[in-house]
This record gives structure tokens, C-alpha cells and sequence, in this order.
């Protein structure tokens, strides 16, 4: 077994577009053969037709939504008027218990009146004012909205400071160890206040009418303006019918016209194909930039199509064009397979260079005599749409991330969110001091040293943020980390670019601040959550080993005993914390074996890691981190030492195991196998874990201690005063 101590210091497929110009065009084609009107110019009398619809149920919603509230209104009316009553049983019932108590007699009926007048009451009073789910007059539960109108605020404000008083002096009563003097108290009381409170809740009822009596003045001028704009819309759609009718065949003459039109105008490529291949005489002026190059009536199709596509893909085009001139295939049952919805394709821009771009062609039969004579061609540009997919899937992502996130943060206890809130807040703002004081005379030695502080404080972030489970904190805290990486390996970090970082930084605050108002709005029980925020961090850690070890596709049975946590000094806490984030991080990527190493070395699949915070007699606290994976491979940290230039093979000679141990405690230094996806990326590989932990153990003035045995354990101790 070697023991080291460290001495103590401080995919887009492309739907076809029905109003499309090329459906145009094929609809003119068509016309022009068969003679039949264009319905696509009534599309004023269909718009007119859709509002009258729209104002019909535009009118229907409103009625219903009126007619809800106003049914709302009633229940509020008429347990408004419960509550006249109630105040009148209240003071009754008080009575009745008080002449029991004279006459000797049982109090337990009077007594229970007064509980369930008080209790009905307080219950409604506090619906008017918030909304609530109160009994109704039935005695079943119905939900009573919160009343409405400064008037009703009004009433209720000086209605439950009568009440809350009255609550006050009935509470012995109601326990039913009342002496004489607080009942007669609370008699004296509901005698003097009674009326008052009666009147207010008759102004009450008064107020509640009034709401209800707009509202139904409301649903009646709703229903009349509805009426009228429907009526002028009706008279608008004859209007336009008829005016329609007499210009239709006009309109008819002139679609050959049209069709040329818009063949210079429109985007997409327009043109007809022959059984044979060829290409028609009519092609619109896109379709020689969207092909890049020049096009020819006459020429063949898949001459044109060849240098775009694969060998594969033009022969799949090749059968599907065929389909779609055979007559007995019908059109609408293989569009679904058209293999040129969504083309990936290069071609020459307008500069003769190579441009990739994204074309969709449609195909659309024109039939005549009982066959298919031609096929009109649509082709589109759609990479801007392909280009927009792509961003809004990668927007969605992120706000379903942020969302997943937002909602972690309601999940966890207030405590530990406050916590990390304030942790996290002020060691950003530390960044960004640091990183604004490095200025343009600033040597190179400081520079890094601003660089490797601004490291630890951020590598600490992101091990708090994964211990919450806030994954894009992390995430942001990570990109942050490898600009910071960049300016380490560039070996060409000034004061200048430092500057740039800020930021950056900006993101994370606002992410941070963002909680911050989240944990803001949550009411904290300090005695309770702490208690719970000890149990939070030991799930914490588990659900962070686990995350770990799914991410590096190994499974890991956490113990985790950090409760009492809590006990030390939010400082300490703090360090404490931290520590094991980045001891468990560092002992799953670096420590525990997958699946199959354990196996062929005898032990179980699943890794063991302990984490345990203990205190002796004598007050010294040591945190343990063990887990049973590899151990510490001295010779393999020499090795990364010379890899490193740290160390020449000659002066290595003459360290012991402990001093080549200790190496792994340095800034930059990592073990991490960068060609093994489970050993590199957000959890391992920055060489900066460590370097936290030493840190925080002079920080604290502790004690490190590292014990290892090869292939059987690796427990890291850090033994510190409270």
C-alpha cells in the first residue's frame, strides 16, 4: 500500500407547397386544354366565407366564456349570501354555548354549530379573496373564484380585519376549554361586531350582483356587434359572387398570358417534360440559375440531372418518373416516394465557383385523351429552409434544456439552491474581476496564473451545476472552460484577449441570476431545510456518479454518508463540497474500470465508490472519497510527466512513488486517454480537477492523504479542524 501526505498550507424532407407558382402553372396548362374555370380566383369569396365563420365562432366563444363567468358569478352570489347567514349562526351559536355553560347544560351541539359556522366561513371568506375549493350550498365542493372589482377588495379587507380578531378571541371557545372570561370575551365581542360584519358581507352581495349584471350587459353587446359583422359580411360575399360571375370568363382568356408571366418571374424552376425525356419549350428564367447551367428546350432531363446526383439516385429518379407517365399508377399514391423531394446538390453559382445547395423537385402529371402527355418540373431552392430546420431543431434542443433545467431547480430544496446560487453568482463576478485586472503590461507568468485561478473557480462551477443536475450550466460552464484551454495551449494569452473573455461570462450570470430569482421566490424553513439539505447533497453526489458513470458508459454503486455537512461553517461547506464533487468526478473517469476490465480482473461488473464525512472525539473532521477501481499507475503518471516535458527521464530516476504521486495534484496534469471517448470530454481531460482540491485543502489548512493499491483501491482523505 503507498500512502502520500501533502503538507498543510493556506433531416429535412421537403413537403410540396399546394399554392405554389408551379400548381399555377400546371392549372393554366390544364385550363387551356379543357376549358374549365379557375376557382383560385374566388379566393376573396372563400376569405369573406372564413370570417363569416370566424365571427360566428368568434361570437360562440365569447358567449360560452361570458356565460361561464357569469355562472361563476352565481355561486359567488350565493355564497356570498351563505356567509350572511353564517356570521348569524356564528353569533347565535356563540350565544346558545354561552346560555349552556349558565345552565349547567351540555355544550357539545352549540359548540359544534359554532365549528362548522366558523369554519365555513373562514373557508369562504378566504375563496373571495384567493379562490379556493369551498363546500357548497349542497355541501359538495365547488371551486369559488377570487372576487372581482376594487369595491369587493375593498369589502373584504375591512371584512377579515373584523374576522381575524374574531378568530382570535373564538379559538378557546372553539377548543372547548374556554374559561369565562374569554367566552364572555368572544360574546362581547361577536355582539358588538356581528351587524358590522353582516353589512359588510351584504355590500359584498351588492358588489358581486354588479359584476354580474356588467357581465351579462357585456354578452349582450358581444352578441349584437357579432350579429351585425356578420350580416355586413354576408352582404359583402353576395356582392363579391356576383361580381365574380360576370368577369369569370374574361378572366379565362388571359391565363395563357399569365402563364407566361409567370414564368419570367417566378423563383423556382418551371418546366414540362415529354414521355421521352425531353424538355419542353416553355422554361421560367430561375430555372437556369438554379441548375448552373445553361438549359435548352429539347435537351434530356437526366443529361441535366447526372452531373448533380449519384449513380444510385438518378436511377431511382429514373424509375419514378417512369411510374408517374405510366396511367394506371396513381399520382397521389407515389409522391410519397419521390427520391428527389430534398436533393443535396452542387452546382455553379453565378461567380463560376462550386456552391452546395439544397433542390426539390415536384413532378405533376398533365393528362389529356386518357394519358399522361407531359410532367410539369418544380424545382425549389429550399436550402435556407433546410438551414432553418436545422438552427430551430438546435434551438428547440436548447430550450428544452433550459426548460429541464429550470425545472430542476424548482425540485431542489430551497437551501442548496440558494447555496449554489451564491456560490456560483460570486465566483463568476471573481472571474470577471480577475480577468478584467490582467492588463496589456501584465507578463506572460501572470497572465497564467490569472488564467489557471479563473480555471479552478469555473471547474468548481461546473461540478456544482452537474451535481444539481443542471446540466446546461454545466454545459456553458464546460465552453467556458475550453476558451480557457485555448489560451493556455496557444501559449499566446495577453492582457488584451482577456478582455474578450468577460463575455462569455455574461451568459452564465444571467443563467445563474435566473435561479437566483427562482430561489427568491421559494419560502425557506431554515431549520427544516437544512436538515433536508444535508439528505440533498448525499443524492446530489449519487445522482452525479451516476451521471458520470452513464456519460463513460460504466456503472458505479455509490455510498454516500455527507449529511453532516451542514454542521460546518457555510465556508468549509462550501470547500467541502466542492472537494468531493471533484474527488467522485476524478474517481469514476479515472478510477473505476468499465464492465469488461473488472471482469477479466476477477471483480464485479459494477464499480463500488464510498463517500463518507466523519468527525472524531477530538473535533477533527476527515472526509473519505474510495473507490475499488485501478488504483494509482506510477509508472504510467511518469510517463505522462515526460509526455508532459515536466520531468526529464533522468531527474525522474531519483523520485520516489510518493513524489510522482504528488505531480497529479498540479494544475494541467491529466491521465485522461484522449482517444477513449469515455475518458475525455465534460467530465475528464482539462487536468484542473485536482488542482481544485489541492486548493481548497491549503485554503482550509488540511491535511491530503492519498492511499492506493494497484488494481484493488484508491481512497483520497482530507482531515481538517471544524
Amino acid at each position: 500500500m503507498l500512502t502520500v501526505m501533502t503538507p498543510s498550507k493556506k433531416s429535412s424532407v421537403h413537403t410540396p407547397v399546394k399554392n405554389a407558382p408551379e400548381n399555377i402553372a400546371a392549372k393554366a396548362f390544364k385550363q387551356c386544354g379543357t376549358g374549365r374555370f379557375s376557382f383560385g380566383k374566388y379566393r376573396e369569396i372563400i376569405i369573406a366565407v372564413a370570417l363569416f365563420l370566424l365571427f360566428d365562432l368568434g361570437v360562440l366563444i365569447l358567449n360560452f366564456y361570458t356565460s361561464f363567468q357569469i355562472a361563476e358569478d352565481a355561486v359567488g352570489i350565493n355564497l356570498s349570501g351563505r356567509q350572511r347567514m353564517l356570521s348569524q349562526r356564528t353569533a347565535k351559536a356563540m350565544l346558545a354555548v354561552e346560555a349552556a355553560r349558565l345552565k349547567g347544560l351540555p355544550q357539545i351541539q352549540p359548540l359544534e354549530e359554532l365549528q362548522l359556522a366558523t369554519r365555513l366561513f373562514d373557508q369562504t371568506l378566504k375563496g373571495f379573496q384567493n379562490g379556493a375549493t369551498v363546500p357548497g350550498g349542497d355541501g359538495k365542493p365547488v371551486f369559488l373564484p377570487a372576487a372581482e372589482g376594487l369595491l369587493a377588495a375593498e369589502i373584504l379587507v375591512k371584512a377579515q380585519t373584523v374576522w381575524t380578531p374574531y378568530q382570535t378571541v373564538l379559538a378557546p371557545v372553539l377548543s372547548g376549554k374556554a374559561s369565562d372570561s374569554e367566552l364572555q370575551t368572544a360574546v362581547d365581542y361577536a355582539k358588538s361586531n356581528n351587524l358590522k360584519l353582516l353589512g359588510l358581507m351584504n355590500e359584498l352581495t351588492t358588489a358581486l350582483e354588479g359584476v354580474a349584471s356588467q357581465r351579462a350587459t357585456t354578452l349582450r353587446l358581444v352578441q349584437t356587434v357579432g350579429i351585425v359583422l356578420a350580416l355586413l359580411n354576408f352582404a359583402f360575399i353576395l356582392f363579391k359572387f356576383l361580381r365574380r360571375l360576370r368577369t369569370s370568363d374574361a378572366e379565362v382568356e388571359a391565363v395563357v398570358q399569365e402563364n407566361r408571366e409567370i414564368l419570367l418571374s417566378v423563383r423556382e424552376g418551371l418546366f414540362l417534360i415529354t414521355p421521352d425525356m425531353k424538355m419542353g419549350s416553355q422554361l421560367s428564367k430561375s430555372a437556369q440559375t438554379l441548375f448552373g447551367s445553361a438549359i435548352h428546350p429539347g435537351k434530356n432531363f437526366f443529361d441535366i440531372l447526372q452531373p448533380l446526383l449519384s449513380d444510385k439516385l438518378l436511377s431511382e429518379a429514373r424509375d419514378y418518373v417512369d411510374l408517374l407517365f405510366s396511367p394506371h399508377v396513381k399520382e397521389q399514391l407515389v409522391q410519397g416516394i419521390n427520391p428527389l423531394s430534398s436533393v443535396e446538390a452542387t452546382v455553379k453559382n453565378r461567380l463560376g465557383t462550386d456552391s452546395t445547395r439544397h433542390l426539390s423537385f415536384q413532378f405533376n402529371r398533365v393528362q389529356g385523351a386518357g394519358k399522361v402527355r407531359h410532367l410539369l418540373v418544380t424545382v425549389q431552392d429550399i436550402s435556407e429552409k433546410v438551414e432553418l430546420e436545422a438552427r430551430l431543431q438546435s434551438e428547440r434542443q436548447r430550450s428544452q434544456k433550459e426548460f429541464s433545467m429550470l425545472l430542476k431547480a424548482f425540485e431542489t430544496d430551497p437551501v442548496t439552491m440558494r447555496n449554489f446560487v451564491e456560490r456560483t453568482e460570486s465566483s463568476l463576478l471573481e472571474i470577471n474581476d480577475l480577468l478584467r485586472s490582467a492588463s496589456s503590461a501584465s507578463s506572460e507568468t501572470q497572465i497564467m496564473k490569472v488564467v489557471d485561478n479563473a480555471f479552478r473557480r469555473i471547474h468548481a462551477i461546473k461540478g456544482d451545476a452537474a451535481s444539481l443536475g443542471l446540466d446546461v450550466l454545466a454545459s456553458l460552464a464546460h465552453q467556458f472552460e475550453s476558451e480557457l484551454q485555448k489560451l493556455k495551449s496557444s501559449g499566446q494569452a495577453t492582457g488584451d484577449t482577456l478582455l474578450s473573455l468577460p463575455l462569455p461570462l455574461e451568459d452564465l450570470l444571467s443563467k445563474v441570476r435566473a435561479f437566483k430569482a427562482i430561489s427568491a421566490r421559494k419560502t425557506i424553513s431554515i431549520e427544516a431545510d437544512y436538515r433536508v439539505a444535508g439528505d440533498s447533497f448525499n443524492s446530489a453526489l449519487i445522482k452525479l456518479a451516476a451521471d458520470v458513470s452513464r456519460d463513460c458508459q460504466k456503472t458505479v454503486v455509490t455510498t454516500v454518508q455527507m449529511g453532516s455537512v451542514v454542521d460546518l461553517p457555510p465556508d468549509k461547506a462550501n470547500q467541502v463540497r466542492d472537494i468531493a464533487i471533484q474527488l467522485v468526478r476524478n474517481a469514476v473517469v479515472h478510477g473505476v474500470e468499465d464492465a469488461a476490465q473488472r471482469t477479466a480482473l476477477g471483480k464485479t461488473a459494477a464499480g463500488k465508490l464510498q463517500i463518507n464525512l466523519t468527525r472524531d472525539v477530538m473535533g477533527e473532521w476527515q472526509l473519505s472519497v474510495r473507490d475499488d477501481g485501478m488504483g494509482l499507475d506510477t509508472q504510467r503518471i511518469r510517463q505522462k510527466l515526460i509526455d508532459l516535458n515536466w520531468y526529464s527521464p533522468i531527474q525522474l530516476e531519483n523520485f520516489s512513488d510518493k513524489q510522482i504521486i504528488a505531480n497529479i495534484f498540479k494544475p494541467g496534469f491529466s491521465t485522461a486517454d484522449f482517444s477513449s471517448k469515455s475518458q475525455v470530454g465534460q467530465h475528464a481531460g482539462r487536468g484542473i480537477g485536482l488542482d481544485v482540491v489541492q486548493t481548497h485543502v491549503q485554503s482550509m489548512g488540511a491535511r491530503l492523504l492519498v492511499s492506493t493499491v494497484p488494481h484493488q483501491y484508491t481512497e483520497f482523505k482530507v482531515r481538517f479542524a471544524s
